[in-house]
């Protein structure tokens, strides 16, 4: 179900992309309304612009209806998950007594280096 749930949400995120390029700017209608061929456009005289705009509306609708839906499916998911069995155990600890270095072996709570004699 979720691989079907995020197919059809890049459909439709794909589908509202190529419609939002497909819309003109505010400014482009400026030479359609001095009579640059207007009436004889797909839509009619008055132009695609209700009917491109209520398609995007629709989109982002269904776009941000999918995002919560899986959003929601996600919190399912990850609650199913999280369930320790293990925050009871202890690792063990070993009581032996630590070996002594070598003398080759600088000390480790020194940060600076010993020059081995000669």
């Amino acid at each position: 179900m979720y691989e079907v749930v995020i197919v059809l949400f890049l459909i439709v995120a794909i589908a509202m992309v190529a419609l939002i390029l497909v819309q003109r700017g505010k400014g482009a209608g400026m030479g359609a309304s001095f009579g640059a061929g207007a009436s004889n456009t797909v839509f009619g005289s008055a132009g695609s612009g209700s009917f491109l705009t209520r398609s995007t509306w629709l989109l982002a609708f269904i776009f941000f209806g999918i995002c919560l839906f899986i959003g929601w499916m996600q919190k399912d998911r990850a609650q199913e998950n999280t369930s320790f069995t293990n925050i009871e155990e202890t690792p063990a600890i070993s009581t032996a007594p630590e070996a002594p270095l070598p003398a080759d072996v600088p000390a480790v709570d020194s940060d600076v280096p010993t020059v081995p004699a000669q």
